[in-house]
């Protein structure tokens, strides 16, 4: 494969920016990007193999789908077993692994669950099956919970009874103070989240400067967009300097989108969550307000799982935190491949490790993090 970096190694863009990172670059440096989207962009790009080999690119907690405790997928699992029900989610679900199975491999036993391309197609669902049960399984960050929200709002405006939402939603910021006050692997500085950003803003960011001295630049996705982003980290990295810098300035402000953080608000409010990997991070999660504890399907349904366990040596928790690479996991590429996945970190469009075995699996990667 002609790795698509190689086409704009000489653009008048992307060279003097290449350029600028390795004349600053002194010292082993660690950036994490906490966005799948990031995490695609560097691999298809070549980043990773452009900039210095002593600036490590780590891949963090950055896909909704990879970070979903395996109980929660399993109690999806559950409620899609339940008589009378219709399970609507998204696509990236069907295929991650259970404890015992999957959604698509339900659904191809003549269980009713359904694609959803938008929250309110299950809405609409929902209007079209009164005699069924319509449970939409919600799963993102603070991109997609708006979304969930006016859905739960409409359907309350609507008298719709039949409709739930099972919230397996979370929120960035908290799970970057897990990973620092890990200590696990060393951060120098985050390649912030440009689409939940939008929502969120800058400001939730400040913490990281204030309390732990990491800087952090929220960015865009096209390789200029990254390579500035890593730029900005660099230079205040070797400066001693830690700010939250905005290089997706297009897009996103300081303090985001005030209309989704209203709808985020009044349907949902923080709570404790499983993140795989890492473990509960308190008021990382969202969960449903009383008020709309009609519409919560964690409430409406008996919901019991047992025997919840992660995938027999699969490494998804490992590089999630980026302890490993995708490349260091024993299964990768061979048992595990994204026609027949294991762990979430192979399925999702935004997995590390389906970023890597698309794009970087002939590369060259030398060391691992520096500890």
């Amino acid at each position: 494969m002609v790795r698509l970096i190689d086409e704009f190694r000489k653009s008048d863009a992307l060279l003097p920016v290449l350029k600028r990172i390795e004349s600053l670059v002194d010292r082993p440096i660690n950036l994490m990007e906490v966005c799948g989207t990031h995490t695609v962009s560097i691999s298809r790009f070549g980043i990773r193999s452009a900039v210095p080999k002593n600036l490590t690119l780590l891949s963090g907690p950055g896909c909704p789908v990879c970070v979903t405790s395996q109980e929660d997928i399993d109690k999806a699992m559950a409620l899609a077993s339940m008589p009378g029900v219709i399970l609507t989610t998204f696509g990236d679900m069907m295929k991650v692994p259970g404890t015992h199975g999957s959604l698509a491999l339900m659904k191809a036993r003549g269980h009713d669950i359904r694609i959803c391309y938008s929250t309110l197609d299950a809405l609409k669902i929902a209007e079209e099956n009164p005699d069924r049960q319509v449970v939409f399984y919600g799963v993102g960050f603070e991109t997609t919970a708006p979304t969930v929200a006016l859905a739960i709002i409409e359907a309350k405006k609507r008298g719709i009874k039949n409709f739930s939402v099972f919230s397996a939603h979370k929120t960035v910021p908290m799970a970057l103070r897990a990973l620092l006050d890990s200590g696990e692997v060393r951060i120098d500085g985050f390649i912030l989240p440009g689409h939940v950003s939008v929502v969120t803003g800058t400001r939730v960011y400040e913490f990281l400067a204030s309390e732990y001295h990491v800087p952090g630049v929220v960015t865009g996705f096209e390789p200029l967009d990254v390579l500035l982003g890593v730029s900005m980290l660099v230079e205040q990295i070797v400066k001693g300097e830690a700010r939250i810098e905005n290089e997706y300035t297009r897009i996103v402000t300081e303090d985001g989108n005030r209309l989704a953080q209203q709808a985020i608000e009044e349907v949902f409010e923080p709570s404790d969550a499983y993140w795989r990997g890492i473990g509960v991070i308190p008021g990382s999660g969202l969960s449903i307000r009383k008020e709309y504890a009609d519409f919560d399907a964690s409430r409406r349904f008996d919901i019991r799982v047992e025997d919840s366990r992660e995938p027999r040596g699969c490494s998804c928790g490992d590089v999630l935190r980026g302890v490993k690479l995708p490349f260091d996991c024993r299964l990768f590429g061979t048992s595990c491949t994204p026609e027949h996945p294991i762990g979430p970190c192979m399925v999702s469009s935004e997995g590390a490790c389906a970023a890597y075995y698309r794009y970087d699996q002939y590369a060259s990667v030398d060391g691992d993090a520096q500890q």
